[in-house]
């Protein structure tokens, strides 16, 4: 069972790209070690206050991977540089 989730959010103090990534860079890896998810910035490379990500939770329950992608999320929203503006969460 596979669940899918589009992360979009802004980044208030952001004020480079190269402080952009560093941010990301940081929650990608949080993310993948916490979690066991496959992650990663799917849109909005070049806007620097601006970011979308993509996580895969692959389970053999529904439950078990949304409860995953609950928990990675809840670690985003944990993150002060940046605000979780739009998700979209799927079954696949």
């Amino acid at each position: 069972m596979i669940v899918y989730a589009e992360v979009e959010c802004f980044m208030y103090e952001g004020h480079s790209l190269k402080a952009k990534r560093s941010v990301i860079k940081k929650i990608l890896a949080k993310l993948h070690n916490n979690f066991n998810v496959a992650v990663t910035e799917i849109a909005y490379h070049d806007l620097w206050q601006r970011t979308k990500i993509g996580i895969v939770a692959i389970s053999t329950d529904y439950v078990h991977a949304e409860k995953i992608i609950n928990s990675a999320l809840g670690t985003i929203d944990g993150f002060t540089e940046l605000e979780r503006t739009i998700t979209n969460v799927e079954r696949l």
